[in-house]
């Protein structure tokens, strides 16, 4: 039967979701632990990817286990994973449902800091700026639903089929003291470091180092050269996955309160 998993990680310390063979990936340590569990070998299927040290506070995968068990799993998974993983449901599925190309929408929230903050160290990424152009960042975000072609924006488009992309928001936030931003993007399906890629032109436009117009003519032009220059991994999180027959809310706190709903306004 096949199941499909809810769970969060924190991605510091892995090389990403997938398997990968420079570092531990998330995909590694969950089919490990199912295994040990099931004492069987089980294979897993993640509804995407994440880069090194990126986060999830939503992902989904399924696995097929023909063994029924009647003790509780999420309990016994969560015994066994390490801090930074955690299963918060298990959905049993009527049938072959793909938590990959299912999917239909993706969203991520990539979130900054202005100021050393040990507490904020690991889960957001800091950037001391403290005049940011939030009007001109916005203003390149909703281009994005303008355009398709998202293949000036992907550290390797050659491995893909094709770079179309269709963004559905793409919104930046700021809290009431101006000091953390966080920048909110959803879409059918993301290429390699395109997120990353995005809110680093992002920045650079809050930043003064690039106009509005210089990161639209790469939108319009795919093909242009650019330099490319990813933001750091650790303010990113995949933080919603949405099905036709499945829409979860997060199960993570930590990240609603890291989202901070009361206290962020739209630039």
């Amino acid at each position: 039967m096949r199941y499909f998993f809810h769970i969060g990680y924190h991605g510091t310390n892995y090389s990403g979701w997938q398997i990968h063979p420079d570092g531990i990936g998330v995909q590694q340590v969950l089919e490990n632990c199912l295994s040990q569990v099931f004492k069987v070998p089980i294979r897993i299927v993640g509804c995407g990817r994440t880069d090194a040290q990126v986060h999830a506070s939503q992902f989904f995968f399924h696995a097929d286990i023909v063994t029924p068990w009647d003790f509780d799993l999420p309990f016994r998974l969560n015994n066994l994973l390490p801090d930074d993983i955690a299963v918060f449901d298990i959905i049993p599925m009527d049938g072959r449902q793909h938590a990959r190309f299912d999917a239909y929408e993706r969203g991520y929230d990539y979130f900054i800091h202005t100021y050393k903050d040990p507490f904020l160290s690991g889960f957001s990424s800091m950037y001391p700026v403290k005049d940011w152009d939030t009007g001109s960042m916005n203003r390149a975000a909703v281009l994005l639903l303008k355009y398709n072609d998202y293949h000036a924006f992907c550290k390797m488009p050659d491995r893909n089929q094709h770079t179309l992309c269709n963004i559905s928001a793409a919104k930046i936030f700021t809290d009431t003291t101006g000091d953390r931003l966080r920048f909110h993007i959803s879409a059918n399906r993301f290429l390699g470091k395109m997120v990353r890629i995005i809110a680093g032109k992002i920045i650079e436009i809050g930043t003064g180092k690039l106009s509005v117009d210089e990161f639209e003519s790469h939108l319009a032009d795919p093909m242009k050269a650019q330099v490319i220059k990813p933001a750091y991994p650790q303010g990113l999180y995949l933080s919603k996955v949405t099905y036709p027959y499945l829409d979860v809310p997060s199960r993570s706190h930590f990240t609603q309160m890291l989202s901070g709903e009361n206290t962020w306004v739209k630039s």
